[in-house]
C-alpha cells in the first residue's frame, strides 16, 4: 500500500500497538518469545460510525483493547498495526 492512508470504515478503528515491556519489574530481560502481546496503543484513525453507534474515541488518544482484538496490517514503513472495532476497545488511558 505505498503512499496510501488507510481510512477505516464504520466502527472500525486503526491503532499502532505500543511496545510491550522488554524487562520484568525485577529486571530480568525477556526473550521475544516471552513477551506479552502488546494490549495498548494509539488511535491513529477512526471510522465515521453509524446510525446506530457514534465513535467515542479520537485519533491521537492513548487505549487499552482485548488481547487478540482485530486484524494486523502492515503500514508503509512496514510496521505492523491494527484494525479494530471500537467495541473491542476497553478503555481510554488519560495522562
Amino acid at each position: 500500500m505505498k503512499g496510501t492512508a488507510i481510512k477505516p470504515l464504520f466502527t472500525n478503528v486503526l491503532i499502532k500497538p505500543l511496545e510491550a515491556e522488554q524487562k520484568t519489574a525485577s529486571g530480568i530481560v525477556l526473550p521475544d518469545s516471552a513477551k506479552e502481546k502488546p494490549q495498548m496503543g494509539m488511535v491513529m484513525a477512526v471510522g465515521p460510525g453509524t446510525d446506530k453507534e457514534k465513535m467515542v474515541v479520537k485519533p491521537k488518544q492513548k487505549v487499552v483493547y482485548k488481547k487478540w482484538a482485530g486484524n494486523e496490517i502492515k503500514t508503509d514503513s512496514h510496521e505492523e498495526w491494527l484494525l479494530i472495532e471500537q467495541k473491542e476497545i476497553m478503555a481510554v488511558v488519560e495522562n
